[in-house]
Formats: C-alpha cells, sequence, structure tokens
C-alpha cells in the first residue's frame, strides 16, 4: 500500500506505485519506525500488517519479539516480499483482508493489526476490525488525517460520526502524530494521521450490540435531525419519544450516552 521505500536499486524498481490499489511510497524511515513504535506487543503474540508494499514498516516489526504475518493484494510486492525477507517466509498473505478469514493464519488468537492504508479502504478496515474485535486488542495505522481524526473525536463535533462512536464504545482511541504529504512518492494530496486502538478491560455493551449499531447508524444518516425525527424509523412508542434526550442531535450523545439510549430503546420494546 502506502508503506514502500523509494527505490533505490534495480529489484526495488520492480514494484510501481498503482493508483487504483491507493499506493504512494513512504521515503521516510522515522515515520516507518514511529508507527511499528506504537504498538505496546502486550496480550497478543501475533501481528497483521496489512498492506506491506515493500516492505518499509514490516522491516521495523521484523525487529521486535512478535510474530509478524503481511497481507497483501498486490502480486509484485507479494513477489519482492518473499524475495527480500526471508524470515516471512509462509507469513505472506496474498488476499485481499476485507474479504479474508483471518482464521485460517490465527485460529481464533489474539492478534493486533498495524498499516499505512489506503485511503479508499481505510475506513472498511476499522469496520472490520470491529467484526473481528474478540481476536484484535489493539490496532495502528495512518489514514487520511481527516478519517483518523473523526475516529478519534469526541461529542460535540461536525466530524463525530458513526466511525468515532462505534470505535470508541469498543476501543480506546488516540490521535497520534501527522505524517506530511512530502514524505511519501507520490505526494499524496492530502495529510496523513496515524492513531492507535486500544481495546478497553471490558468491551461487552450492557446492551444489545446489533441494535446499538443500528441506532447509531440510523441517528447519523440524518445528522441534522433530532433523534427524534431521525429514529422515526424504529418506530418507538411515543411515550419514549417524550424523552429528553430524543430533543439533541446525534452529535450531542456521547457514546455512553448511545448506549443508554439503547437501553432505553431495548426497555421500550424495540
Amino acid at each position: 500500500m502506502r508503506d514502500c521505500f523509494v527505490p533505490r536499486n534495480e529489484n526495488m524498481e520492480k514494484v510501481k506505485a498503482k493508483k487504483h490499489l491507493g499506493q504512494h511510497f513512504l521515503k521516510d524511515e522515522n515515520v516507518a519506525q514511529n508507527i511499528a513504535d506504537t504498538l505496546s506487543l502486550q496480550g497478543y503474540e501475533d501481528v497483521l500488517e496489512i498492506g506491506p508494499g515493500m516492505g518499509v514498516l514490516t522491516k521495523y516489526l521484523l525487529e521486535k519479539p512478535i510474530n509478524t504475518y503481511v497481507i497483501e493484494i498486490d502480486t509484485e510486492s507479494v513477489e519482492y516480499l518473499d524475495a527480500n525477507y526471508p524470515k516471512l517466509h509462509g507469513k505472506i498473505i496474498s488476499k485481499d483482508f476485507l474479504k479474508y478469514d483471518v482464521n485460517e493464519v490465527f485460529d481464533g488468537k489474539q492478534f493486533a493489526i498495524i498499516g499505512n492504508f489506503p485511503y479508499n479502504i481505510s475506513t472498511q478496515i476499522v469496520f472490520r476490525t470491529l467484526e473481528l474485535r474478540n481476536q484484535i486488542p489493539e490496532f495502528a495505522g495512518m489514514f487520511q488525517k481527516e478519517v483518523a481524526e473523526r475516529i478519534c473525536e469526541k461529542k460535540g463535533s461536525k466530524t463525530y460520526g458513526i466511525l468515532s462512536v462505534l470505535a470508541q464504545a469498543f476501543y480506546d482511541a488516540e490521535y497520534l502524530f501527522t505524517v506530511d504529504e512530502h514524505v511519501f512518492i507520490p505526494p499524496p494530496k492530502v495529510k496523513s494521521g496515524v492513531l492507535r486502538l486500544r481495546r478497553k478491560g471490558n468491551f461487552s455493551l450492557p446492551c444489545g450490540e446489533k441494535l446499538f449499531f443500528t441506532v447509531v447508524k440510523t441517528a447519523f444518516q440524518q445528522r441534522r435531525k433530532t433523534l427524534r425525527n431521525s429514529l422515526k424509523t424504529l418506530n418507538l412508542s411515543d411515550n419514549l419519544r417524550e424523552d429528553e434526550v430524543f430533543n439533541l442531535r446525534p452529535e450531542q450523545l456521547s457514546v455512553e450516552e448511545f448506549i443508554a439510549l439503547t437501553q432505553k430503546i431495548e426497555a421500550d420494546g424495540v
């Protein structure tokens, strides 16, 4: 994906940046090392890097006391990694992360996720991580700056939304640092941001998780409306809809308040 060295020899020139994969080659190894160092290495023995490209981040992961696996959809990158990183032999997954059954490798074990994620699928990677939250205690990576900020945003902001609430319901989200455009070749048109998600000690919700997801997504689909109007499709009772919380717009509710709202809706019989 974006975490590749600038070509310095004939072998490295064999892997070309592909626009349809969102590839931008990282030339600043300090940034790569800083991303690798965001992992605590606690609570798991394995890490899965998404989109290693030519391995600028991978090589720093391989220095750590952890089993590093990589998943890469670009066949040229897979060939390069296999030829240049002997420690990865048997640990390169030539698949699409969004469609791959990770338990073919991890078999129910805990593992971390890390990567420099292409803008076009970065939010999908987060949603996939949420689906796998029982196995992923830690997640770190680089996004488009605005997306990274949105994931970590708190209530009251215009950028606080579905991704913010759902991620923070299960993880503590922390925006770590900003990365300038000029450290990539070709440079993207926007800045990047690195974040870390660490799973909460108790990440089970005191309400139905499916209903919680529905409430959050339905509320923010019409974010300018009050909850009384945006949640009409849930067929709430007139009595419940008189609760003061329904006078608020979704960005005015914290994660905890969304959980409490879901509990009220459950009690209403939805």
